[in-house]
């Protein structure tokens, strides 16, 4: 199987875009069964986090089966307002998502999601069998969610709605 590859055009820029798609304090307010997120900094204490950089914990938590699983992710790749990846390093499921933003003419940008999994113990059946299915299902809904709630939230700010 490949990975699940989704893109959608955005009336947004690019640097918008990319800004609201790898916030993972986001994630839930376009993502299928995603309760929680947070990226895990190890700065100082009374130092804010810098930027996130390859290597930095992003942590999400999901709706599962009637109950919420965490999961932990590194950042792999991490190139604003352009690309960023992260892959998972624990449970039985692990994503490896790769994001890309392009600008296009005027205030308009795409956004590309690729999602591919890898099993540990059960995940290595459930992987083929359910997940990559339910996430073809699930990316096309979940990227025209992004799209709804980032276009509307720039209305609701210039007062066009």
């Amino acid at each position: 199987m490949t990975a699940t590859v989704v893109s959608t055009d955005i009336n947004r820029s690019a640097a918008e875009v990319y800004a609201y798609a790898t916030d993972p304090t986001r994630f839930s307010q376009w993502q299928a069964g995603v309760v929680d997120g947070h990226l895990e900094h190890t700065a100082a204490a009374g130092v804010p986090p810098a930027a996130p950089t390859i290597g930095t914990r992003c942590m999400t938590t999901r709706r599962i089966g009637g109950a919420n699983r965490s999961s932990t992710s590194l950042i792999t790749h991490v190139d604003p307002p352009r690309t960023w990846g992260v892959r998972g390093t624990d449970g039985p499921i692990r994503a490896i998502v790769d994001l890309t933003v392009e600008p296009l003419d005027g205030n308009r940008s795409r956004l590309t999601i690729s999602v591919d999994f890898t099993g540990h113990g059960i995940g290595r059946l459930l992987v083929p069998l359910v997940v990559r299915r339910q996430a073809r299902t699930e990316m096309p809904n979940n990227l025209a969610d992004l799209k709804r709630t980032i276009e509307a939230s720039a209305r609701i700010r210039s007062g066009n709605e």
